[in-house]
């Protein structure tokens, strides 16, 4: 009896010393979970004289316990704590060359609020907040009074897209900065004011004019854009994607390494279409439409078929798919290379062309994140979570092991040689702050202006 005893305090200290390895640095934001754990830890402690033999377990369990109390002692008084940048709102050269760490909800985050008149306050807020929360900021530093609220002139906080579309938050969400598009805006009105928002100007202006992308080498683009999104994908942690997917069960969570992830996977696609809609020659906008296959096929040989992806999806857009004159100065091994691409993206029998090149590549490697996300979902929806009461163990099995390639795509290090000359430091810091147009009747407006007879 005393030997099952035993195998039974060893078994639960195993699942309690995996789940502590594995989601320690998302403990200090569930803090339910943090009481479970810190219960059970001093229910074992209790028994460490009745059981030696588990000397060993429960000296790690009491080093990571450990790890994680001091972490939260260390982040209680925030005095000097740094405000981290998201990627799209990054202005200054030095903050975009940084490598990318992981977002937490309680890290802070400088946001602009913007007014109908498109003046604007500048919140710092923690990336948790609530809109409520938004709201109660920009009263303060607008000086609104409770008198104007409770007269009806309360404020209301709306995105606002480059296209004009505008869509009002309800006071309850929480993580919003990471769920704007990527040309979007947060405003601040009354009801009265709404149908009067229009986007800020500086989104709808198009100047023509060479970037850099005229200037670096296919190379360089290709292995700045895997490194980038390389850090972008190691700072997700494998709970985020279940919690993009179980959302509506789970409630609202917190998963902003996903979102930004995925946000800049259709940067990239409209940055492709950007740039060669705002190259007016024929024959550059033909060799860049070549350099964008090139960079392309680089990171494909990279591994990183996020970008790969991204940049193939781009080149489809109808407003670049329309442009014959430009497709066709496009030297026919570059055309048939991209049919072959087009080819591996089909998503024709579940996408069965790119599973079958991905199940053949080696770690590391970046995959379309898009199509983890879309598995998952087929894999929640198309079963209930709980039978008759109990939990769905087939279910969930299938999902964890979904979520184990994740793991195993990153299990070893990526190794590019990048330089850090000036040049390299140039193309590195226009890789990392993409400036795109999203809205599509803009780059359709500017496909029929170089092209207008083309179908």
């Amino acid at each position: 009896a005393e030997g099952s005893g035993l195998r039974r305090k060893r078994a639960v200290l195993a699942v309690l010393l995996h789940f502590l390895e594995t989601y320690k640095g998302l403990l200090q934001e569930e803090e339910s979970a943090g009481k479970v754990i810190k219960e059970l830890y001093l229910l074992i402690m209790k028994d460490t004289s009745l059981y030696h033999q588990l000397e060993d377990e429960i000296l790690k369990l009491h080093q990571l316990v450990e790890t994680v109390e001091l972490k939260v002692a260390e982040e209680t008084p925030p005095p000097n704590k740094q405000v981290k940048p998201l990627f799209r709102h990054f202005r200054r050269i030095d903050s975009c060359l940084q490598t990318r760490v992981a977002f937490r909800g309680s890290d802070e985050i400088f946001c602009r609020v913007y007014m109908p008149d498109h003046s604007y306050v500048t919140i710092r807020s923690r990336l948790s907040a609530s809109v409520q929360d938004i709201l109660a900021s920009v009263t303060e530093k607008l000086q609104y009074s409770e008198e104007q609220s409770s007269r009806g002139d309360a404020l209301i906080l709306v995105t606002m897209a480059s296209s004009g579309e505008k869509a009002v938050l309800q006071p309850s969400e929480e993580c919003v900065f990471t769920t704007l598009g990527i040309n979007s805006h947060l405003f601040a009105c009354t009801r009265d004011t709404f149908d009067s928002l229009v986007p800020l100007p500086e989104e709808i202006q198009v100047v023509p004019g060479d970037t850099e992308i005229h200037r670096a080498e296919p190379e360089d683009v290709a292995n700045h854009l895997t490194a980038f999104h390389w850090e972008l994908f190691r700072c997700i942690h494998e709970l985020e994607f279940v919690d993009y997917v179980f959302h509506g069960e789970r409630g609202r969570r917190e998963t902003a390494n996903l979102e930004l992830l995925l946000q800049r996977c259709s940067e990239v696609q409209h940055w492709v279409g950007t740039e060669l809609l705002l190259c007016e020659g024929l024959g550059k906008r033909a060799h860049l439409l070549k350099k964008l296959i090139k960079i392309a096929a680089i990171c494909k040989q990279n591994q990183d078929m996020l970008s790969f992806y991204a940049i193939v999806i781009g080149l489809n857009n109808a407003a670049v798919s329309r442009l014959r004159l430009t497709w066709e100065k496009l030297p026919g091994k570059f055309k048939n290379l991209f049919r072959k691409f087009e080819n591996l993206t089909d998503p024709c029998r579940n996408h069965k062309t790119y599973r079958e090149v991905l199940a053949k590549m080696k770690p590391p490697l970046i995959p379309f994140v898009p199509l983890i996300l879309k598995d998952l979902t087929f894999l929640h929806e198309g079963s209930k979570t709980l039978l008759d009461g109990l939990v769905n163990v087939e279910k969930l099995h299938c999902i964890a092991e979904k979520v184990r390639t994740v793991r195993k795509y990153r299990s070893r290090p990526l190794c590019l040689e990048l330089e850090a000359s000036p040049a390299q430091l140039q193309t590195k810091a226009y890789v990392r702050q993409l400036r795109v147009i999203d809205n599509q009747n803009l780059l359709f407006e500017l496909s029929y202006k170089l092209e207008p007879g083309s179908q």
